[in-house]
């Protein structure tokens, strides 16, 4: 499996969307609710590339014979007074290559990533109760606090959401 950033998402569009929606259909909270639509999806692809032309996103995936297994982005803050600071957004695995250390890949590549652009905050948040909780745990994060019903769940329920930092 290699892990690796890429600086655009052509040729491997398909391959993300299919991604996405396994993620959402599987329950995953990553913004979007069931049914999701393709549309929907290639919409949400094609506002990604557009950040990653503009330099205001990362793209972290995990390719399988060119087929995307994971993804993780990280989020540039196009602030002057956050310069210093990224946010994680959407780490992503897809159901069959669970449980195989993707995700702890995937953000080990994006940090230090994040690190080489100066950077020195992460920051990122996930479903109450979610298994990513205990990933960010381990690999350093701090929880900074809950927010109840912050976002519906991919079937639509109110659902609280975690906080987390980590200085890099």
């Amino acid at each position: 499996m290699e892990i690796k950033e890429v600086k655009s998402i052509e040729g491997l569009q398909p391959s993300l969307q299919h991604l996405l929606a396994d993620c959402v259909e599987s329950g995953a909270s990553v913004g979007f609710l069931t049914p999701v639509e393709d549309d929907e999806i290639s919409r949400y692809w094609s506002a990604v590339e557009e950040e990653l032309k503009a330099g205001a996103r990362k793209l972290f995936v995990a390719l399988d014979n060119n087929a995307v297994q994971g993804a993780v982005q990280l989020s540039l803050c196009g602030k002057a007074n956050g310069a210093h600071r990224g946010e994680v957004e959407k780490l992503m695995v897809h159901t069959q290559s669970r449980g195989r250390g993707l995700s702890k890949r995937l953000m080990d590549l994006m940090e230090q990533t994040a690190s080489a652009l100066g950077l020195s905050l992460l920051v990122l948040d996930t479903r109450l109760g979610d298994v990513a909780s205990s990933l960010y745990q381990r690999i350093g994060y701090t929880e900074a606090g809950q927010i109840p019903q912050f976002a519906r769940s991919s079937t639509g329920e109110l659902e609280a959401t975690v906080y987390f930092y980590k200085l890099l």
